[in-house]
């Protein structure tokens, strides 16, 4: 143990002596009052670049170290890029550490925490019999759920209803491969609450409603096909296991407990839209404008998660089966990619001025948009790449957060087609192609975890990918690209 620390602090001190030598001496030869994003080379996004590859790999090639040290190894990132920054350009870098915490990472965990710990108490007791009809139904009224209790509430409160259903099943990880599909990623697409990457969007002034209208076509397009081709697959399995039909009753009597938790869910959806349509001015902390209706929002998002822990008794979430060790792991690691993100979106909004102007000529249309952030999406996280991209979009388009409502509005005057088509290929593409592995969205990996202590034998990380995710989620994708953009 003392020498992983040892080795991990030399790490440390060499990438930050040779990551503050380049940039003080690239900082000293260029002009910072043109903008930090106009300033910064592309090497400064190489942190950015190093914690995203270990999330993705960590748990892969050094499972048993990533599992104890993750939350050292964001810390380490987050740090070989903040102090070089801090050195060089002082006080403006001040600002947008500040910035990005207070505007985006606390809203975003709040949120996260809250829903997590809301969903964590509603527990649905009994079971159904598994047939093809009662899991594609299982599935759909988890896909509905994901977009208003989020991704991860739904995956917890369905996934053990689900593998109970299906307990006595021969053949049962394709189930939890079309859970993650669905109810994990899909089902996510209809609002800022059902996926991390929209509710970003709607930090950065997306309208919360226009997601619902302007991605519904795409995913009840994409769920209606993915469930269909769920029913047939799991039939084929049905009829081999059940050669002379089903026997015994299908349905057993159903119990959802902690119901009131669908209060305080309301409670959070309320405080949401009344941030989106409520402007009260702001108040200034340590430079940075924080708007009084977002602190509002935030205050009473964690009302609604206390009083969630409150009135839901702990044996309830015992039966649940409910642990913070989730929400802490992504509270640790989105606190150093939100750090290390800083270059990126600076240099993403300086557009043609920026080091990335290159890259900005490539990406032209919604259909590269859509598979250039789901790509990513799909091996990275796919609330950065979300992030990323829509500054890509901003910058390409000469525009500020300042202008997206108006931009976004198909009634006003000074509404931007072009830019409205870049944002619904981005939020379609994170959300969904966060499917195609198990890394690219938070709950894949817990919903495969659950399923292996439940006896499913889950296919590997490719084996996923050859297996389900390419052969069923590629082809459906064409499709939307071709239909859509």
């Amino acid at each position: 143990m003392r020498r992983i620390y040892l080795n991990l602090f030399s790490l440390l001190a060499g990438a930050f002596l040779l990551f503050f030598f380049a940039v003080e001496v690239y900082a000293s030869e260029a002009h910072v009052g043109s903008g930090i994003g106009a300033v910064l080379p592309m090497w400064a996004c190489l942190p950015f670049v190093g914690i995203l590859l270990s999330i993705a790999l960590g748990p892969l090639l050094v499972p048993h170290f990533w599992h104890k040290h993750y939350g050292k190894v964001s810390a380490f990132w987050a740090i070989v890029f903040a102090l070089p920054f801090l050195l060089a350009f002082r006080g403006e870098a001040l600002y947008h550490i500040l910035h990005i915490y207070l505007i985006d990472y606390i809203p975003f965990i709040i949120l996260l925490w809250a829903l997590f710990t809301i969903a964590g108490g509603i527990a649905v007791g009994g079971t159904l019999r598994g047939t093809p009809a009662v899991n594609t139904a299982m599935l759909l009224v988890g896909t509905i759920l994901a977009s208003w209790v989020g991704t991860t509430g739904a995956a917890m409160v369905m996934i053990r209803p689900v593998l109970r259903a299906n307990r006595d099943r021969e053949h049962k990880a394709h189930i939890a491969c079309f859970f993650i599909f669905l109810v994990a990623n899909i089902g996510g697409a209809l609002t800022p609450l059902g996926d991390p990457p929209l509710f970003l969007g709607f930090l950065h002034n997306v309208p919360f409603f226009w997601v619902t209208k302007a991605i519904l076509p795409h995913m009840l397009f994409t769920a209606c096909i993915v469930l269909s081709i769920f029913f047939v697959l799991d039939s084929i399995y049905y009829r081999k296991e059940h050669p002379l039909g089903e026997k015994g009753e299908n349905r057993v009597s159903l119990e959802i407990r902690g119901a009131h938790n669908f209060l305080f869910l309301a409670g959070v959806v309320s405080m949401v839209l009344m941030s989106g349509y409520w402007k009260a001015g702001y108040f200034p902390v340590w430079g940075v404008e924080v708007e009084i209706q977002n602190f509002l929002r935030d205050a009473g998002i964690i009302a609604m998660g206390l009083l969630s822990l409150r009135f839901t008794s702990e044996k309830l979430r015992r039966a649940n089966e409910f642990g913070w060790a989730p929400i802490v792991e992504v509270a640790k690691l989105f606190a150093g990619i939100f750090m290390t993100i800083i270059p990126a979106i600076a240099i993403l909004k300086a557009g043609s001025e920026g080091a990335m102007a290159p890259l900005l000529v490539l990406v032209n249309e919604p259909a590269h948009y859509f598979w250039a952030a789901g790509g990513l999406s799909s091996f990275l996280d796919n609330a950065p790449t979300y992030l990323t991209f829509f500054n890509m979009a901003l910058g390409k388009l000469g525009m500020t957060e300042a202008m997206v409502p108006a931009a976004l509005d198909a009634a006003a005057t000074t509404a931007h087609p072009v830019f409205a088509g870049y944002l619904k290929a981005i939020s379609a593409g994170a959300v969904f192609m966060g499917a195609n592995t198990y890394i690219g969205n938070a709950p894949n990996f817990m919903v495969k975890s659950i399923a292996e202590e439940a006896g499913v034998a889950m296919p590997s990380f490719f084996g996923y990918m050859l297996k389900y995710s390419i052969p069923v989620l590629i082809p459906v994708f064409v499709l939307v690209t071709l239909i859509f953009f």
